[in-house]
């Protein structure tokens, strides 16, 4: 029973733009068929099959490259909500399907508070035919680049639009009050004068994943916060130990030292080619640790991922299932990258579901 749920899966992102939110949800609820203008190495075409653009049951069919291949997707719009800026689409047909059982993507946009621009939120929710195949984190990677091409598409749109609207005072004058003019001209210099606040809010992101377990959530989390010098035991492979340099096993502020082999892994994410990777050491200082809940957070404070990230933290949550045996882990990361040629930490993902999946078979094999 608990076998096949290993195959559902989630995974989620947030990605920083200059746009407003209601601008950025109308280019997939009311004008999909203009995301190929925006995002044309990726999106070839969008086209309406049935129904009206951005009304829920409508059916589109999307014409992308993923991956370096033309591809297909046929989807129904199954939510759309307006206020919240958020539009789901299952996908029904096309060359996901190969792949996957079930496949849905949610996005959602949000106003940043206390400035301009927005985030975009993507969640991925799928089910997998097999083990052989892979999460879809370079999908989720796709998802980014087509996001940061729309925003550039828009914020472009918007400087016409200013220009036009320019020429128009110049022209005629009693189309636009003063007033409303110097709103104008303010929205523009926030987006053209300072530039270096938004852009590495670009370098911002989090990534997470669930990753189904038979074994229950209390012992799978006191492997993290009682007894983490046991974790290489379980997954000698990835982690090869931790030493504790101040405090104690689980408590806040104290500072464990982890070695591990972290690298390029194979397409299949549940053989992580391991001897091919690299020696890493990470020292992470607690940060959390909530036993109700079976959660703790590290953050990493020195070691090899500040060598591309400004910061990087990790929390796992491991939560019971309802109606059935073992439980559910769930991996947070949230990091800033030094620069934008940084990759997003999609691989330290992967890492994270080999770890959880080899320390589960542990904790089965003690009992």
């Amino acid at each position: 029973m608990a076998e096949p749920s290993s195959l559902v899966g989630k995974l989620e992102t947030e990605v920083e733009i200059k746009a407003s939110a209601g601008q950025f949800h109308h280019m997939f609820a009311g004008r999909p068929h203009h995301v190929s203008k925006a995002s044309p190495g990726n999106i070839q075409g969008c086209d309406l099959h049935e129904g009206d653009w951005g009304k829920v049951g409508s059916i589109v069919y999307w014409n992308y490259v993923h991956d370096g291949e033309a591809k297909v997707a046929k989807e129904r719009i199954e939510a759309v909500e307006p206020e919240k800026n958020l539009i789901t689409f299952r996908v029904i047909e096309g060359d996901l399907m190969k792949e996957y059982k079930s496949f849905l993507l949610t996005i959602q946009v949000t106003p940043k508070h206390g400035g301009p621009g927005s985030i975009v939120h993507w969640h991925l929710e799928y089910e997998k035919i097999s083990d052989e195949v892979a999460h879809p984190e370079t999908l989720l990677q796709f998802c980014v680049e087509v996001s940061k091409e729309i925003d550039e598409h828009l914020l472009q749109s918007c400087m016409c639009s200013f220009g036009g609207l320019y020429n128009s005072v110049v022209l005629c004058p009693f189309l636009l009050t003063r007033q409303k003019l110097c709103v104008q001209f303010d929205i523009f210099f926030l987006y053209i004068v300072n530039p270096t606040k938004t852009e590495a809010s670009s370098l911002v992101g989090k990534l997470e994943i669930d990753v189904d377990i038979r074994a229950s959530a209390g012992k799978f989390h006191h492997m993290f916060a009682g007894r983490p010098h046991h974790v290489s035991k379980a997954s000698p492979g990835n982690i090869q130990g931790c030493d504790l340099h101040e405090g104690d096993w689980g408590k806040v502020g104290s500072i464990v030292y982890w070695n591990y082999v972290h690298g390029k892994s194979k397409t299949n994410i549940d053989h992580i080619d391991s001897q091919n990777g690299e020696a890493k050491v990470a020292k992470e200082r607690i940060e959390a640790v909530e036993p109700e809940k079976n959660m703790i957070t590290f953050r990493v404070i020195e070691g090899d991922l500040l060598k591309e990230y400004k910061s990087f933290v990790i929390t796992i949550q491991v939560t019971p299932k309802q109606g059935g045996p073992g439980s559910t882990v769930h991996w947070h990361v949230e990091y800033e990258k030094i620069d934008e040629k940084v990759a997003h930490p999609e691989t330290f993902l992967e890492f994270c579901v080999q770890v959880s999946k080899e320390i589960d078979e542990h904790l089965l094999n003690e009992e």
